[in-house]
């Protein structure tokens, strides 16, 4: 399996398509640009989800949350991530290194998405907190990818 199916994989074992993210997207552009449309908005998710570092960061922020999931990691760790501690930060860190390929637009609108959690990524971050299943890493790669193809759109 090629490591961009096995990332997409990943991401729909926990949930996430390509359109809930894609929503996102055009909801939050349709205002600047009232001629976008789903298959703009999908495109710009698909390009994301394309590029090597976004893959990287997808297959790492999952293996970290099934790895909390399994209790593998050190107790004092696990718990922290188990926990999604707001002063933890590292789960942010990680998914900037997608939005650092989309430049300032895409950075202040993943503020705006990790505070707000709309639609899917407040879904997933509910579901983790309410389930077996640890999202600490997930929503905020979600809310990452989005950003950036939110960037890309209103670039283009």
């Amino acid at each position: 399996m090629e490591i961009k199916e096995k990332a997409m994989q990943k991401l729909t074992e926990r949930g996430i398509t390509i359109d809930d993210m894609a929503i996102l997207v055009f909801e939050s552009q349709l205002h600047y640009n009232p001629n976008l449309t789903m298959d703009e908005c999908i495109d710009a998710i698909i390009n994301v989800l394309g590029k090597r570092e976004v893959i990287h960061t997808i297959l790492t922020g999952i293996a970290l949350d099934e790895a909390t999931e399994k209790h593998l990691l050190e107790p004092e760790i696990n718990k922290i991530i188990e926990d999604d501690t707001p002063l933890y930060g590292i789960d942010e860190i990680i998914a900037l290194s997608i939005v650092n390929i989309y430049g300032s637009i895409a950075l202040t609108n993943f503020g705006y998405l990790d505070k707000v959690k709309p639609g899917i990524i407040g879904k997933i971050d509910k579901l983790g907190k309410e389930s077996n299943q640890c999202h600490t890493f997930l929503d905020d790669i979600v809310g990452a990818i989005v950003a950036a193809a939110i960037s890309r759109t209103a670039h283009h």
